[in-house]
């Protein structure tokens, strides 16, 4: 049986596919050119991410096809209800990424609470004729230890991040209409661990009473942060999104950065991708990362080995 890959797989995905009696096939196949392809190869099983799209069109066209596949969360490129409707197994990833993406907003506040997205643009300009300039413009750093972390949507991402900032020592608020309360096990190296408890609270709470705010939100209809959502939140707030874009409003998101009421914003993810809008890119107060929240080589290892799990156990042990 052949598995199209079609936006890659590990290699330990590969290999674990082949053990289970799959051939793979990770050629690129132009969208456009997805169905006659999986027709034409007699193909039963194509894997995505996020930039191969499998809409009803394709489903319809390939009645061969028995999985559609996500590496990642969030399946908002596949059509999953259409594809179950017509008999096909929908599967993903849901816990493999988690901590990858976690890492990243880390990344992006530590970036931001230090200026580093600003400096690394601007010491290789003018590092040598204005370093003490640099050094006076980047010296009001602040920590992130002591300060509130409010954490919108508290599902596994959510409760990953939770962990990590639990501890650097930071308080943790979170907010989700499907999640009452969570106990976070915090594990070191040790083998030591610490479970805290935590009770979801409303979203007007996070944004009044968070230092700093990460979303953590599937793709939405409207925004989750827009202008009125800016004015409940504290002066020189962090923002990060690496969830999905279109949950901030991005022109709302500006005027707060220009105002001064958010002292910057870690972006991994776009209103408009993959071309987000110019004001974005250029803006000094943005840290930005091209969609990479689960671009680990360790995410990608177990996004590929689970994948081939379920793929081996819905088709060949029934």
């Amino acid at each position: 049986m052949k598995v199209l890959a079609n936006d890659g797989i590990s290699k330990s995905g590969i290999k674990a596919l082949e053990k289970g009696g799959f051939e793979v096939i990770t050629t690129k196949v132009a969208q456009e050119q997805v169905a006659n392809y999986i027709n034409t190869h007699d193909v039963k099983v194509i894997l995505v991410r996020s930039a191969t799209k499998v809409r009803k069109d394709i489903i319809d066209a390939c009645p061969g096809l028995k999985i559609i596949g996500r590496g990642g969360v969030g399946m908002d490129n596949i059509d999953v209800a259409y594809a179950r409707e017509k008999g096909l197994h929908v599967i993903n990833t849901p816990a493999s990424s988690s901590e990858s993406v976690a890492e990243l907003v880390f990344a992006h506040l530590f970036t931001g609470v230090r200026f580093l997205h600003d400096a690394n643009r601007n010491m290789p300009l003018e590092g040598d004729t204005n370093f003490d300039g640099l050094k006076k413009a980047y010296a009001n750093g602040i920590e992130l230890r002591g300060k509130t972390l409010g954490i919108i949507g508290f599902g596994r991402i959510g409760q990953a991040v939770a962990k990590m900032a639990l501890g650097l020592g930071m308080k943790v608020i979170a907010a989700d209409k499907y999640v009452n309360e969570a106990v976070i096990r915090v594990d070191f190296y040790n083998g030591q661990f610490i479970n805290v408890e935590i009770v979801t609270e409303s979203l007007e709470d996070i944004f009044k009473h968070s230092d700093f705010i990460t979303l953590h939100v599937p793709a939405q209809d409207g925004y989750v942060i827009d202008k009125e959502e800016f004015q409940l939140m504290k002066e020189n707030v962090g923002i990060v999104n690496c969830a999905r874009g279109g949950v901030i409003n991005e022109v709302a998101l500006i005027e707060a950065l220009d105002e001064g009421k958010v002292l910057f914003a870690g972006l991994d993810v776009f209103e408009k991708e993959p071309t987000p809008e110019i004001q974005i890119l250029m803006h000094p107060k943005i840290s930005l990362t091209p969609h990479i929240g689960a671009a680990t080589e360790e995410a990608q290892d177990r996004i590929g080995t689970e994948l081939a799990e379920q793929i081996i156990s819905l088709l060949k042990n029934n």
